[in-house]
């Protein structure tokens, strides 16, 4: 019965290592500090992303609360292109947002949305 038990204890610590493994950034996927530092600058820019004003942000100065708190992106988007998608029109997948579409109207370039979804996967 021991040897059961350190059987399934070694293969469930074995499967929440590589679980764990699979949410690390690869050196191909991952961003630069400039980068992520402009996405930070981006986001907080009140004429520019302006993310601020809807969502409290855990370095941001008088945050919003319109919008949930920008907090554990990488495990709420685990697909980079949806929350891209999401900056870029949030219509798409919730229609009744109030969050602007950044991309669709041209608020922002694909490479500041770029920026911010680096800066936001360090969340």
């Amino acid at each position: 019965m021991r040897k059961t038990a350190s059987f399934a204890t070694t293969a469930v610590s074995l499967a929440a290592l590589f679980a764990g493994a699979s949410m690390m950034p690869t050196a191909a996927g991952a961003a630069d500090a400039d980068t992520i530092k402009y996405g930070k600058e981006v986001a907080f820019d009140r004429k520019k992303g302006n993310c601020l004003s809807c969502h409290m942000i855990a370095d941001g100065e008088s945050p919003g609360d319109l919008g949930p708190p920008l907090i554990a992106m990488k495990a709420r988007f685990p697909d980079r292109e949806k929350l891209r998608a999401q900056i870029w029109d949030p219509m798409i997948a919730n229609p009744g947002t109030r969050m602007p579409p950044f991309g669709k109207y041209q608020a922002l370039s694909g490479k500041e949305i770029d920026a911010i979804v680096d800066y936001l996967y360090t969340l």
